[in-house]
């Protein structure tokens, strides 16, 4: 079957005394029911599906090896609050969770109170948005999407009879129980740009939605909360530099915001409340910012003491505050910390992780005068693990960790971080792992994945669909370059804006130094990434196509000139301070300098496979329609080119429900396992 040839319809753009030609503009088609443009993209399926034909047993192979793996009659860790246990669980051929709870005892009668497969039925897509119980455990209101849209409409359900009692609101991006148990508070987005920008506050059974607070600016978008306390409502403007904060008593819902520090470019601080005093992460004395208390009464900066002073080589991510103590999220040298600090010792002590290689990170821990603290943990090695510590005996106890069947023996695989030179000198962080035996002759097939954008850190989870890949003898490398937020904001600092380009020198470093060291060879290394790290991936095939011998790209953002020069477009314009403005020519010139979709040339690219969704919110589809278009028509080899996209209802995750997230990974894993002779 041949592949598809899109048609050529140049759009010309006039910008800072350059006309460019966007051959492929016409594949955008905000309605979503264009018939050219659906044509090609039925067109691009069913030619990535004839190539793949002959995959079909592997992948129902593959596809009963990662099911194989899971425990699909699974229930999570209960946790308390305000006496009722909570948790979810799953049954055997259903695809979402079940919201259940027990009251005050483990042992009491089950209670369903959200069946997200019946709000599912019939449907090709389903996602839970945000869901909040009222304080005396009666109302639980809660959103869902149904296209993938990331549009959530917001309802109210009396879990006393088990009545819906009103559609609240549409495009609801957050939402909290005031403590009266009758108050909401949430927010809602633009229609158009999707931005977080109105905060409501509704009384059920009330016709009027007052608005509270309107964020005017752009950049900003808000987010509602309440403090683990339960004195305050909370809600944050925040940019991608800068915040500000404005409180409301949560016993007081009609009472006006008070503003607790007014914005100041480059100025981000969150608040958090413990007792008489307002705790405060800050970063005005260093970007990875600093903890101080304030008096609740007079929270002025003159007012501020100093709890934990900056440090330049530890990040403070975050920090979760009880009636006894305070526990802060860290990182340092690429790893997480967890410290549980003692108010009235004035102590503090470091939770001890034995591993060279993981991810530890706090889980709901809604009870204010607990004294244990809810973590869980996993690497490369060790399966998602919940545990319970008990900050006053320094002990912890394992809750649950995530079964794996068929017989998973961690002792087969071994784990190790190296680093990787990058152009200017800095180190740059390699975690892989990989089955015993390993022989470093370059003639194994090595995936490596990476982010990079937004200072989101890559962190090392556990997969056991993973083990499909490393039983055939594939190496997994995650690689941890700039624009992430792997060591700290600096880290983050140094791949946005106008040195973006090392994040994709670092990711080109990486895959170089593997090379070096006979991990893989170029023919053998398959690359991958989503969304930003699909940006990565095109822009690093771009500048080294040798280098690579396979491409997995998941939502590609690839036309970032045209997507960052419309305002009107769901988040473009929040997304100056990651990218910059190309409405200024620097700008301009310094993205279209990397822009995937821009800088494709008439030469031989590696095999490649990207997936993207008619639905997506955040990357339009039509930008890796537009890429593979672009590249079909210029690429002078005779590689695999496959396109697949989500016609039905789905968004940037692709599909929402379990099985059918393990067959799409079926699908992908045979296609590169086949590229590497190791399909069996």
């Amino acid at each position: 079957m041949q592949p598809p040839l899109a048609r050529r319809d140049p759009k010309f753009i006039k910008i800072h005394g350059y006309e460019v030609a966007d051959d492929y503009a016409w594949l955008r088609d905000d309605s979503r029911k264009s018939r050219p443009v659906l044509g090609y993209l039925k067109a691009e399926n069913a030619y990535a599906d004839s190539m793949t034909e002959s995959l079909h047993g592997f992948r129902e192979k593959l596809y009963r090896e990662l099911l194989g793996r899971i425990k699909e009659d699974d229930t999570q860790v209960p946790v308390r609050k305000d006496g009722w246990w909570y948790y979810s669980r799953t049954e055997k051929g259903k695809q979402y969770p079940i919201l259940c709870r027990k009251h005050e005892r483990l042992e009491a009668p089950e209670e369903v109170f959200l069946d997200q497969n019946a709000l599912a039925k019939g449907r090709d897509f389903f996602a839970l948005g945000q869901y909040a119980i009222s304080p005396d455990g009666n109302l639980l209101a809660y959103s869902t999407d149904v296209l993938g849209y990331r549009q959530y409409i917001l309802h109210v359900k009396d879990l006393r009879t088990g009545k819906v009692l009103e559609k609240v609101s549409e495009r609801v991006t957050a939402v909290v129980w005031a403590m009266d148990n009758r108050t909401l508070f949430y927010v809602q987005e633009d229609a158009t740009t999707k931005r977080a920008s109105i905060l409501f506050r509704h009384a059920l059974g009330s016709a009027i939605h007052e608005t509270v607070y309107t964020e005017r600016d752009e950049l900003y978008s808000l987010d509602v909360g309440r403090t683990r306390s339960d004195a305050f409502i909370f809600t944050v403007s925040e940019s991608r530099t800068t915040s500000e904060v404005r409180l409301i008593p949560a016993a007081q819902p009609g009472a006006a915001p008070r503003l607790f520090l007014e914005r100041k470019e480059g100025h981000e601080y969150y608040v958090d409340h413990l007792g008489s005093d307002f705790y405060v992460r800050t970063n005005d004395k260093g970007k990875n910012f600093r903890l101080v208390s304030a008096p609740v009464e007079s929270a002025g900066v003159e007012h501020w003491k100093e709890l934990i002073p900056y440090r330049k080589d530890v990040m403070l991510e975050d920090v979760d505050c009880f009636a006894t103590h305070y526990v802060t999220v860290e990182r340092a040298k690429g790893l997480p910390k967890l410290i549980v600090h003692d108010l009235a010792t004035e102590q503090a002590h470091e939770i001890e992780f034995i591993e060279p290689v993981y991810v530890a990170a706090p889980q709901m821990n809604p009870d204010f005068h607990a004294t244990t603290y809810r973590f869980s943990y996993e690497s490369l090695l060790t399966p998602g693990s919940v545990y319970d510590y008990d900050v006053v005996a320094h002990t912890r106890e394992l809750k649950k960790q995530r079964p794996v069947l068929g017989g998973y023996d961690s002792s087969r695989y071994e784990m190790e971080r190296c680093y990787a030179r990058a152009a200017d000198g800095t180190q740059i962080p390699i975690s892989l792992v990989y089955r015993k035996g390993l022989v470093r002759d370059a003639s194994n097939a090595l995936l490596l994945e990476a982010y990079g954008s937004y200072g989101i850190s890559s962190d090392v989870d556990f997969s056991s669909d993973r083990l499909s890949l490393l039983d055939r003898g594939m190496v997994y490398a995650l690689a941890h370059i700039r624009g992430g937020g792997d060591l700290g904001k600096e880290w983050h600092d140094q791949g946005k804006m106008m040195m973006k380009r090392n994040t994709f020198t670092d990711f080109i470093a990486c895959a170089e130094d593997l090379i070096a060291k006979k991990v893989t060879s170029p023919e053998r290394l398959a690359i991958t990434g989503g969304s930003a790290g699909g940006l990565l991936m095109g822009a690093v095939t771009n500048m080294r196509p040798e280098l690579f011998g396979l491409v997995l790209s998941y939502v590609p953002f690839v036309d970032v000139i045209n997507t960052m020069l419309d305002e009107s477009l769901p988040l473009t314009v929040g997304e100056y301070l990651e990218w910059g403005n190309p409405h200024e020519k620097d700008a301009y010139d310094y993205i279209r300098s990397y822009s995937p979709y821009d800088n494709l040339e008439h030469k031989a690219y590696p095999p490649m496979l990207i997936r993207t969704s008619l639905y997506d919110s955040q990357v339009g589809y039509w930008e890796p329609a537009k890429y593979v278009a672009k590249l079909r028509a210029l690429r002078t080899d005779r590689r695999p080119l496959l396109f697949k996209t989500k016609l039905e209802p789905g968004g940037h995750g692709g599909a929402s429900g379990r099985y059918d997230r393990l067959k799409d990974e079926a699908y992908d894993y045979a296609f590169m396992l086949r590229q590497f002779g190791l399909a069996q």
